[in-house]
């Protein structure tokens, strides 16, 4: 099991990918999202906003603890979360091995894919 420092970095990671895109690509791509990390062997989430600036307001909290519906909802394993950061996993992969679940409107699951 990671830690919620690794999961962090983790999502740091994805956020620099996202950043790397030419500006024009997210802008083509992104559309302003709350999300939501849920990693259930943590028994945390981690809330944050999808924008043109990439992963921003990102915090921990418990999954106990109440917080408005998002958006986009990914649900994963911090280890699992960890490798997906570090691309040792592959998404599609994972997603259809039922390793990432991810709840959201069929346009942000394309938007999603195309970007990451």
């Amino acid at each position: 099991m990671s830690s919620i420092d690794a999961c962090l970095a983790g999502i740091e990671k994805v956020n620099q990918r996202i950043l790397d895109q030419p500006e024009e690509e997210r802008r083509r791509h992104i559309r302003e999202r709350s999300l939501s990390v849920v990693v259930p062997d943590l028994a945390t989430a981690f809330d944050m906003r999808l924008t043109l600036d990439g992963l921003v307001d990102v915090a921990p909290r418990p999954v106990d603890q109440p917080a408005p519906r998002p958006q986009v909802r990914v649900t994963v394993d911090s280890d699992d979360l960890v490798a997906l950061a570090e691309e040792r996993m592959d998404a599609a992969r994972a997603l259809l091995g039922r390793r990432v679940r991810v709840d959201a409107s069929v346009g942000d699951l394309l938007r999603l894919r195309r970007l990451l």
